[in-house]
């Protein structure tokens, strides 16, 4: 469960809601510190703090939106808590590369990119895909392909996994080509309500997609070969 917020005390009391009702671990985004500029003795405090007080596993997250980067050390240096057991890290290849080397098997390494799942799992061993909507923008329950292709690369069949995640590039290019640059929230709720999900309205000061920006995305998803929810799968 997502336990992310800017005051303390209430990822606290998310954390330990998320602990009552049984959830196996939560994610918590690296705090945003203004002004900070030597930060990382700050952000490993941040999440001991955090795991002296819960019991279950913690997942970091570390992504640009905070106005940071956390370096593969620091992240590696807060692995070494007791609870730690993952992150979600938004960050270039060589960086989660590096992170997933130092690490080890101490926690599990992840990254929200689908783009580079495959070559994750066949080049760093990864087996975790972490908090992110491409398993159900670019799936439905009649086209699974994004979980084919990542049981056939953890199983070892590396060219067969290949030619399924190359089948998605359609896919892939419908959903990103049709998504307005100040508009991407918008876009993936009108994309899930293509795919049967509920998207809605963004709230303000988000901005809704015009009418043609719609009719856009749907002539994409419509033409890109994803098998609708609704038709079974021959």
């Amino acid at each position: 469960m997502s336990c992310s917020d800017q005051n303390l005390d209430t990822v606290i009391e998310l954390a330990k809601h998320a602990q009552t009702i049984g959830a196996d671990y939560i994610v918590v985004h690296a705090p945003i510190l203004h002004f900070v500029t030597d930060r990382d003795e700050t952000i490993y405090q941040y999440y001991k703090y955090i795991s002296d007080r819960v019991d279950i596993g913690i997942a970091m997250w570390s992504h640009p939106d905070s106005g940071y980067l956390m370096s593969p050390e620091l992240c590696n240096r807060v692995a070494d808590l007791p609870n730690i057991v993952a992150i979600k890290y938004s960050v270039p290849r060589a960086m989660y590369a590096e992170l997933t080397e130092l690490a080890g098997d101490k926690i599990l390494v992840s990254t929200a990119s689908e783009d580079e799942w495959f070559d994750n799992i066949v080049e760093l061993g990864w087996r975790l895909y972490l908090c992110s909507s491409p398993p159900y923008l670019i799936q439905t329950k009649s086209d699974r392909r994004m979980h084919e292709y990542t049981e056939l690369a953890m199983a070892g069949e590396v060219n067969k996994a290949r030619a399924v995640r190359d089948s998605l590039e359609p896919v892939r290019h419908a959903l990103k080509s049709t998504r307005p640059g100040g508009k991407p929230q918008a876009h993936q709720k009108y994309w899930q309500e293509l795919l049967g999900q509920v998207g809605g309205p963004v709230r303000a000061p988000m901005l809704q997609l015009t009418e043609d920006e719609k009719a856009a995305a749907r002539r994409a998803f419509e033409t890109c070969g994803l098998q609708p929810a609704n038709i079974a799968a021959e």
